[in-house]
């Protein structure tokens, strides 16, 4: 077991704690917990930690909402993100842990920044189409950064929303995306030497945590109104990006 402070411990459960409401109610808040551990760890090992405490809170998520996902906007999205996975992996056998902080937190600043801009110049996103092109932008960036960050979570978030998905929808869709997508990473995390043994036996102090979480976002999210929840969605997404780019 790594050799961790107690106010670290403490950090890296509330960050668990954090990984359970993200998949189950506020999509984005996710960031918060790859800014906490990336503080607590190094860069690179936060990332394999956090993965696997991600794919229990897929589980619950997709449990909870797989009657609700939208499988036309995942079919459309997966080239893409197959894509930034690859050039994820690629970035970070070569990237140091400042850099992988860097271009994470510039990449979500500027998903917001286009999105805030769609959202107010068009009515509705339509994906189909012409609109293929946003789906291919935003499923290569959602790939990269999943893959260095675990950090994706921002960016489909802001594709999501700006696709208008009431919020089960928008929940049961993001479920769906991210087990499939970080299932995919598992051999990729392992082969790059980012899932390793003391990680696991971090995970297995905080999955009950995860849990716990996920099943307290399942009661938020029946009783959040759409209005609060594409709030929480933006601001958290802007205070994790802010993190990544200024640690």
């Amino acid at each position: 077991m790594p050799d961790l402070a107690w106010w670290a411990w403490a950090l890296l459960g509330i960050g668990a704690l954090v990984v359970g409401l993200s998949k189950t109610a506020v999509p984005g808040a996710g960031t918060i917990a790859v800014a906490i551990f990336a503080a607590v760890l190094p860069a690179k090992q936060s990332t394999g930690v956090l993965l696997l405490l991600l794919i229990v809170a897929d589980i619950f998520a997709v449990t909870m909402y797989r009657r609700h996902a939208d499988w036309r906007t995942l079919a459309r999205l997966a080239p893409a993100v197959v894509i930034g996975v690859l050039l994820g992996v690629v970035f970070l056998w070569f990237a140091d842990d400042i850099w992988v902080k860097k271009t994470i937190g510039v990449i979500l600043l500027a998903v917001i920044a286009i999105t805030l801009l769609r959202r107010r110049f068009m009515s509705q996103v339509d994906t189909a189409g012409p609109h293929r092109v946003a789906a291919a932008t935003y499923g290569s960036l959602g790939g990269f950064t999943t893959m260095v960050a675990n950090a994706a979570g921002p960016v489909m978030s802001m594709y999501f929303l700006a696709a208008r998905f009431e919020v089960k929808a928008f929940l049961g869709t993001a479920a769906w995306f991210f087990a499939i997508v970080n299932l995919f990473k598992v051999p990729f995390s392992i082969g790059i030497g980012i899932i390793t043994v003391p990680g696991l036996l971090i995970d297995l102090v905080l999955v009950p945590l995860v849990v716990v979480a996920a099943f307290l976002g399942r009661w938020l999210a029946d009783r959040m109104p759409q209005s609060v929840f594409e709030k929480l969605v933006i601001v958290f997404t802007i205070v994790g990006a802010v993190y990544l780019l200024l640690a």
